[in-house]
């Protein structure tokens, strides 16, 4: 073999071998895949009734709602290395991200799965709300602290748990009150709150000091709407993260409690985030969600608004795609669908 043989033949088996080595190397992105999508009108996977209601009538569905899911390799702790990638990029049902849109870089991956923890909470709550303020069901509401800032003039008077119940003097029925008060005032002026900690109640007046961008008054805490509702309702998914079922959840609700089946019978599935007051909000993965939907026999997907364009895109065939801008909408969509009459609103660009 010549000298110039011989050196093609080295310089080959090197590109090969760092080719094959930089293939096994970890890189910073997310494989997102189809997940699994679970029947909200019936049980699981404990055979256990995967929202259960005790204390009110409720009526029984043979069909489906079905919430959909979307599962993930990769992150900070295993990152997928380039040949899963490069493989994923050339899979339809697979959707390859940046690491940072899953995970952002200030948080770890147990950080990210403890807030879908509670994203999934909080969004199982606001379904509830949602559902019992759809059938006009009256509910009370609490603002509770959620966290305390530390350094802030709330930090060692106000606790994580603590309800407020009043703004100096004034009765206070939600987060959003609070906000508009607080907005009134001036950096630098006391406010008084009325606080229940352990049945008891007493007051804290703290001196306002400045947010992050200087111009908003501030004590530093955190604050969130919770909900006394009338009767006992139970959402059971198990480690499923995220809010993006409350849409789901909520039409479930609604159909347990309402005289006849909601769906008709038919295979429905959806996704969306759900306010207490009824809007849905976009989510992500609405590709894989799709493909999960149709895969586990579902005819109609419910489709957030600002996600109508992507799932156009994606739409799997045999899935027929109905906008969901509210939690009212969403109801009659299905009953137009199941009746035969009344427009059904469509997914466009």
């Amino acid at each position: 073999m010549s000298r110039r043989a011989a050196t093609l033949t080295v310089a080959s088996v090197l590109v090969l071998a760092l080719a094959l080595v930089g293939s096994l190397m970890p890189v910073p992105y997310v494989a997102l895949m189809p997940g699994p999508t679970s029947n909200t009108l019936g049980v699981n996977d404990k055979g256990q009734p995967l929202i259960r209601i005790d204390g009110r009538q409720t009526y029984d569905d043979t069909g489906h709602l079905n919430f959909t899911t979307v599962t993930y390799r990769g992150g900070p702790g295993g990152r997928i290395d380039l040949f899963t990638a490069l493989r994923g990029w050339l899979d339809g049902d697979t959707a390859i991200v940046p690491e940072e849109t899953v995970f952002p870089k200030d948080e770890s991956q147990k950080q990210v799965d403890e807030e879908n923890t509670r994203q999934m909470q909080d969004s199982q709550e606001s379904a509830e709300a949602a559902a019992l303020h759809e059938l006009k069901i009256p509910i009370t509401t609490q603002v509770v602290v959620d966290g305390v800032q530390k350094g802030r003039p709330a930090d060692g008077k106000l606790s994580p748990g603590d309800e407020v119940t009043a703004l100096d003097g004034a009765k206070i029925t939600s987060v959003a009150q609070i906000t508009g008060t607080m907005a009134k005032r001036r950096i630098g002026d006391p406010v008084t709150l009325t606080i229940v900690r352990g049945g008891k109640e007493s007051k804290q007046t703290l001196t306002t000091v400045a947010d992050p961008t200087g111009k908003r008054p501030v004590v530093g805490i955190v604050l969130g709407d919770r909900y006394k509702f009338p009767f006992k309702i139970d959402i059971s998914v198990g480690d499923i993260g995220g809010p993006s079922a409350g849409l789901m959840f909520s039409l479930a609700i609604v159909d347990k409690l309402t005289p006849g089946a909601l769906t008709g019978g038919k295979f429905i599935a959806g996704t969306g985030t759900i306010t207490p007051e009824g809007e849905v909000g976009p989510i992500g993965g609405i590709q894989q969600k799709m493909i999960a939907a149709r895969r586990a026999g579902a005819t109609v997907f419910l489709t957030p608004k600002d996600n109508c364009s992507d799932a156009l895109s994606a739409r799997p065939d045999g899935l027929r795609l109905v906008r969901a801008d509210t939690l009212h909408g969403a109801v009659e969509s299905i009953n137009a669908l199941t009746s035969g009459n009344g427009a059904v609103p469509a997914c466009t660009k």
